[in-house]
């Protein structure tokens, strides 16, 4: 048990060194994905401000309408 203790010991720090760049090689398969993925949220904030303007227009007009009532 003991040696396979070290044996980790030895090996798990190796593996931290073997990551070594800077991370900057993105291609354009990634920033065609993400420009597909803003195109979604974009697709779906459009619905929801028009929900949320009806419901406020829903809203408003139905104080409006209770008020001329009275």
């Amino acid at each position: 048990m003991k040696a396979l203790t070290t044996l980790m010991g030895i090996i798990a720090p190796a593996t931290a060194f073997a990551a070594s760049g800077t991370g900057d090689e993105s291609g354009i398969f990634v920033w065609i994905f993400l420009g597909f993925f803003a195109v979604i949220v974009v697709g779906q904030l459009i619905p929801a401000i028009m929900l949320v303007t009806g419901l406020v227009k829903g809203i408003t007009a139905k104080k409006e309408a209770e008020t001329e009532a009275k």
